[in-house]
């Protein structure tokens, strides 16, 4: 079923009515769009068929007030030739071409009328949609990051963040009991790094004590031969 019935409808609308009463107001936007796109099509193909009868109209009358000349200038001939007769006959259909152009032209007239009220109905229709396309925008989004919101409370609802959380650090502490009892069995026990590093630290030492020996050697050596000398 459609959103409007009438031109009129969609023209006299309150859009914000419309979606404020709908339970999905993204849906409803679009129906209204698409019921009136699909409305200016019709109304801008009744125009194109009304300028078409204008135009058409205009060849009416023109022929009609042809047709009047014609006719007056046969009842000249008929009077200047002495036959009235012919001439009356004539003037009465100069008569009817004369009302049909009349007739004609009552007709343009209100068709005129018509091209107006569709050239403004158009103009307020191409509004209409250019706001609802506006609030279509903003309904979407606004959707959107409603759905995003409520979708995290849900998440956050339902898995209980509070609870996790204290179960976290209640495992936290659990792991941290757990190291600090690993920590002391290995109080006072050297692993086999730390006694490679002791192994090489000692040897440092005694390349140094060696070298200190080999010095003061040296210097004890230098200060005997000076005193043989002497």
């Amino acid at each position: 079923m459609s959103v409007f019935s009438r031109l009129t409808d969609i023209i006299n609308s309150n859009i914000n009515s419309l979606l404020d009463k709908a339970e999905d107001p993204e849906k409803m936007v679009r129906l209204i769009i698409q019921e009136m796109e699909e409305t200016l099509v019709e109304v801008r193909t009744a125009s194109a068929r009304a300028i078409a009868d204008k135009k058409e109209l205009a060849r009416r009358g023109e022929w009609f007030m042809q047709e009047a000349g014609e006719w007056d200038r046969k009842a000249e001939v008929a009077v200047r030739k002495g036959r009235d007769d012919l001439a009356r006959a004539a003037l009465v259909e100069r008569t009817r071409a004369f009302e049909s152009a009349n007739a004609v032209q009552s007709e343009l007239g209100a068709l005129e009328g018509t091209l107006g009220k569709l050239a403004d109905d158009t103009f307020a229709l191409q509004q209409k949609l250019k706001d609802a396309k506006a609030r279509q925008n903003s309904i979407v989004i606004r959707g959107q990051a409603a759905t995003t919101r409520l979708s995290v409370r849900r998440q956050l609802h339902e898995s209980n963040i509070d609870d996790a959380i204290e179960r976290f650090e209640q495992y936290e502490r659990k792991m941290d009991d757990l190291e600090g009892q690993i920590e002391a069995y290995d109080l006072g026990k050297r692993n086999l790094s730390e006694e490679i590093e002791e192994l090489e630290h000692d040897e440092q030492i005694d390349s140094e004590l060696d070298k200190l020996k080999a010095r003061l050697s040296g210097r004890t050596l230098d200060n005997g031969e000076q005193g043989s000398v002497g």
